[in-house]
């Protein structure tokens, strides 16, 4: 009697890049995530719909504020390259969701969930703070200057 059974190898799944929700323009595949709305002293990200790409043209409509302070950019997360990756997480990502308060009950309508570092690393609990992550605020309170340094 012979053994009719049959192995399959199972390849592994290949790594997913990962991308940064709140990326500086020069970054690797920047993409625009959203542009701030909202008052002064409570800015909120309204998020795009679509893939918009970063470009000269797009960055030097944010004039005359720097870019920062109108929109967020996603890009492909540095890693080691960056001051907020202690080799397996972004401690930014922690940060975010230890010191700052959720601002939505339900996720919000983000394109980049699926490879989005801080989801993947935080969950649910990231998104539920992320549309009050702005680059650049004017005024940060004492809580969001020590989500966003860690001092």
């Amino acid at each position: 009697m012979s053994d009719n059974t049959m192995v399959y190898e199972i390849a592994p799944a290949p790594a997913k890049t990962l991308l940064c929700p709140s990326a500086q323009p020069d970054m690797k595949d920047a993409r625009l995530l959203g542009v701030v709305a909202g008052m002064a002293e409570r800015p909120e990200l309204g998020y795009l719909n679509e893939h918009v790409p970063v470009t000269d043209q797009l960055l030097a409509s944010a004039a005359p504020v720097r870019p920062g302070q109108v929109f967020r950019i996603a890009a492909r997360c540095d890693e080691h390259c960056c001051a907020h990756f202690d080799g397996t997480r972004c401690r930014l990502a922690t940060r975010v969701v230890q010191i700052l308060p959720a601002v939505t009950e339900g996720l919000p309508a983000c394109l980049i969930r699926p490879t989005c570092r801080w989801y993947q690393q935080e969950g649910r609990a990231a998104c539920l703070r992320c549309p009050q992550v702005i680059t650049e605020t004017y005024e940060p309170s004492a809580d969001y200057k020590r989500a966003a340094t860690g001092q």
